[in-house]
């Protein structure tokens, strides 16, 4: 059951309509990096989960995805005004001018409709947990592209806000496949002849690196000081 609450997670602003940054702010509404697909990913994914804790983190982070569309979707209506102009949409897409009468729609900055072609699963837990640290990872580059083409100073809190929650989701992420070591498709990591392989196929060029001793994906527990300000992007 999930429950909604009219406030949002953080309020959001804009210093100005800005109808052709609106069309750009839409990647992350309806693109394949975006907050929707990162809800119903993780919500997709969580159906199979037996552990507990882990099956509560990926709906705990689901939830707040949504949350994060709900920002979203709140500054594209902010930015994109209060009148029709399909005529100087000059960029993207135009369907908001005439269909939608600007509603955000659930499309990418090009105006291509959002897919369920986006979501990964597999029903193996570390692959999922690794498509997910990907999946934050990119998104949180692509608001860092969206960051710097925009002077609005209320546009940059949120999007400075979201991104810093794509690095905590990252981390919680990371913390729960260290938690699945030799589970799924971890087990056996690395015991055959045919793991340890490496073919060097670049001439000119050398061997610098090796899987003489492979070993499954861990992740260090990051620096936790809190005093050290984040540096903007």
């Amino acid at each position: 059951m999930f429950k909604h609450e009219k406030k949002l997670l953080q309020d959001v602003r804009v210093d100005a309509p800005n109808p052709n940054y609106a069309t750009m702010l839409q990647e992350q509404l309806g693109g394949p990096h975006g907050e929707l697909k990162a809800a119903l990913q993780y919500i997709s994914q969580s159906f199979r989960i037996k552990d507990p804790e882990i099956k509560d983190l990926f709906l705990d982070i689901a939830a707040e995805e949504l949350s994060h569309m709900e920002m979203v979707t709140t500054a594209i209506n902010m930015l994109n005004g209060h009148d029709l102009d399909a005529e100087n949409a000059t960029i993207g897409s135009i369907q908001a001018h005439v269909s939608s009468g600007l509603t955000p729609m659930l499309s990418n900055a090009s105006g291509y409709l959002w897919t369920a072609a986006y979501i990964n699963e597999t029903g193996d837990l570390p692959a999922d947990i690794l498509s997910n640290i990907a999946a934050e990872q990119r998104a949180k580059v692509v608001y860092e592209y969206l960051h710097r083409q925009i002077n609005d100073k209320g546009v940059r809190e949120m999007i400075d806000f979201l991104l810093n929650r794509e690095e905590a989701h990252n981390t919680m992420f990371r913390e729960a496949f260290n938690k699945i070591q030799d589970t799924g498709s971890l087990k056996d990591w690395g015991i055959t002849k045919d793991s340890k392989l490496y073919f060097n196929l670049s001439t000119p060029g050398g061997q610098f690196f090796n899987a003489n001793n492979p070993q499954p994906t861990t992740f260090n527990s990051p620096n936790t000081n809190t005093d050290k300000e984040k540096i903007k992007v």
